[in-house]
């Protein structure tokens, strides 16, 4: 019996540990609640959600959590997906971009969530332009 066939039947993988190296694929458990850091090493949030689009099945965006005390002035941003870059080694997401630049950016709370469409708009074009 073959290792796939053995694997399939016993639910046991019987293949070569940690296949994931180099990283390629990551679950939404392991990314949300990740910390968001500039290539500064400035703390931008954390990722509280991911938005997946269902008609293509890719992630459009993340939503990182930013700023506030004890749940009060929390700010929530729609981060197109492409602009966050993963660092393995550190377990972390990389957002180019500097806090000032958060802290303008198109954001919403967490009891307002945007019209998606609109939203993206308007968040595609602000990152656009910070670029």
């Amino acid at each position: 019996m073959n290792t796939i066939t053995l694997d399939n039947l016993t639910g046991t993988n019987h293949g070569k540990l940690y296949s994931n190296i180099p990283l390629k694929y990551l679950t939404a458990l392991s990314i949300i609640g990740d910390k968001v850091r500039n290539d500064h090493g400035e703390h931008l949030g954390d990722i509280k959600d991911i938005m997946i689009d269902i008609t293509t099945g890719k992630i459009e965006y993340y939503v990182i959590e930013f700023g506030g005390f004890l749940g009060i002035g929390i700010k929530y941003f729609a981060i197109p997906f492409a602009l966050l870059q993963v660092d393995p080694d550190k377990k972390i997401f990389i957002f180019n971009q500097k806090k000032e630049a958060l802290e303008k950016a198109p954001g919403f709370d967490i009891d307002h969530w945007p019209d998606t469409n609109i939203h993206l708009e308007q968040v595609h074009s602000y990152w656009s332009f910070m670029g």
